[in-house]
């Protein structure tokens, strides 16, 4: 299977919606029990890539951590206001082993799902966890070498960052898997990078892996990279990255490696063997409202953006639906899925859910579907299926005062896509009406009239092509009206 330039991937929680489907059947769903029916409709809204959050084999020791963690339970009574222990299944990332937890199956009801996939023309995306592993993993008691060990002094000072684990061995003090900017996660142990032996083994689970998906999700993958580990452990290390992406593709061509990447480390991992890394920069300045660090952001070269995740929510982020009125919602949602890379979609976030899921829960509530969204991202994803924007060529506008001392020109964003087809997209992305003209990059303007058709809407509007060559285009928007428009020439008449 070949993906398109710019292809599409539908985040799926596995454990909550497993559980879900437990409650429709009347016992424990697995993962045979995902219907046909539901495969079929992801082909239909044209999906390349079905990434499932959360399939791997976790242990009680992590679940004891999340039920027992007083912060963290917080957060899952105000997420489940009827909350009950067995909610609590224990963080994904936490992983024991790289093995399908029995609960949905195990590794034989994994390779059925991909093949019903497959037949599809759907790819699979799995997780992977390179930084830490569950307090439970066999690795604790078989080599305890591999992860970095503490002293009592490092437990009495910094007991947020290290624990006590038994071990039939002897116990030892470990610490917890963590970022340098934030206190340890009490759930999980933290490897030692600096161990050629962990890189080795590390190496050889993600060959594993890819036999069992076509592509991972590396969970936090600029904590290995040897800057970044030295700086939080004084450890040094070599890279991992390169060799062991190139080893997995040696093996399995074609595989393909995703980056949760954060601190404006995208480019170095996309040079270390990645194919798409988060886009989180985007995202936020989404979020913060303003337009000018966007066009900003989009001025990058497309051998960096064509490799970018671009997304409104995920397992991580609040839901876009809290986070977002509808109006701003469906502005940053031209903009994120209408650009190049790779159109990074979220379980629920169609329907307008609220409520963002912990990891660490294998239950959601029920929320009920907000109709206006549901039908915006109707006409999203119908307009992503035009091979134009899976293949054509983008290229950003330059916005242009509409007359002296008009400062809203500045909100705007717009971009071309060229291909089969022209498609405009003008973004007025501020909470005050805009004004402005877009210098239109065709070059057989002149002598014809031009169709101007809304393909998010029903507004036709047609243009002189002397005055588009000579002004360019007008626009008057309101707060965070959108603009997807197809560009088309009129017959000449007489």
């Amino acid at each position: 299977m070949t993906d398109p330039r710019y292809p599409q991937l539908y985040q799926i929680n596995a454990r909550a919606r497993l559980t879900e489907l437990s409650r429709t059947l009347g016992r424990p769903a697995t993962l045979d029990d995902l219907a046909d029916a539901e495969l079929d409709h992801l082909q239909q809204l044209g999906f390349d890539w079905i990434w499932l959050l959360s399939v791997w084999q976790t242990g009680p020791a992590g679940q004891k951590v999340s039920r027992t963690n007083a912060a963290w339970r917080k957060e899952f009574q105000e997420t489940l206001p009827d909350l009950r222990e067995e909610d609590i299944a224990g963080s994904g990332f936490a992983i024991a082993g790289y093995t399908v937890h029995s609960q949905f199956g195990g590794d034989a009801a994994l390779a059925r799902l991909r093949e019903r996939l497959r037949q599809r023309g759907l790819r699979l995306m799995l997780d992977f966890v390179p930084n830490h592993t569950a307090l439970d993993h066999s690795w604790v008691e078989d080599h305890p070498e591999y992860y970095i060990s503490g002293t009592e002094a490092d437990l009495t000072h910094s007991p947020q960052n290290y624990a006590r684990v038994q071990r039939r061995q002897g116990d030892r003090i470990f610490a917890y898997g963590r970022d340098p900017y934030f206190p340890g996660w009490p759930d999980a142990l933290q490897l030692n990078y600096g161990n050629p032996d962990v890189r080795e083994a590390m190496t050889g689970a993600l060959l594993k892996i890819a036999g069992q998906c076509d592509g991972v999700r590396c969970d936090m993958a600029m904590l290995v990279l040897p800057e970044v580990f030295e700086r939080t452990w004084g450890i040094r290390t070599q890279p991992f990255w390169p060799k062991a992406t190139r080893r997995v593709r040696e093996a399995h061509p074609g595989f393909c490696f995703m980056a949760e990447v954060y601190w404006d480390m995208e480019w170095t991992l996309q040079q270390q063997g990645f194919d798409y890394t988060y886009d989180k920069r985007l995202y936020d300045r989404l979020v913060e409202g303003h337009a000018r660090p966007i066009r900003e952001h989009f001025r990058a070269g497309l051998d960096y953006q064509d490799k970018l995740a671009r997304f409104l929510e995920n397992h991580d982020e609040p839901r876009a639906a809290a986070t977002f009125p509808l109006d701003k919602h469906e502005a940053a949602a031209v903009l994120t899925f209408l650009a190049p890379g790779l159109r990074f979609f979220h379980e629920g976030e169609f329907e307008g859910r609220k409520k963002r899921i912990s990891p660490h829960l294998c239950r959601r509530p029920d929320e009920p579907v907000d109709g206006e969204r549901a039908a915006f991202y109707d006409r999203i994803l119908k307009r992503l299926q035009q091979p134009l924007l899976r293949d054509g060529r983008w290229q950003l506008l330059e916005c242009q005062p509409a007359w002296e001392g008009n400062w809203t020109w500045d909100c705007f964003v717009a971009f071309v896509w060229e291909g089969s087809e022209r498609l405009l997209v003008a973004v007025n992305y501020a909470p005050n009406r805009s004004q402005c003209y877009l210098r239109l990059p065709f070059t057989d303007l002149e002598n014809r009239r031009w169709r101007f058709q809304d393909r998010l809407g029903t507004e036709v509007h047609d243009r002189e092509g002397n005055d588009l060559q000579s002004r360019g285009l007008y626009l008057d928007l309101r707060p965070w009206q959108t603009c997807v428009w197809s560009v088309s020439a009129l017959p000449n008449v007489g």
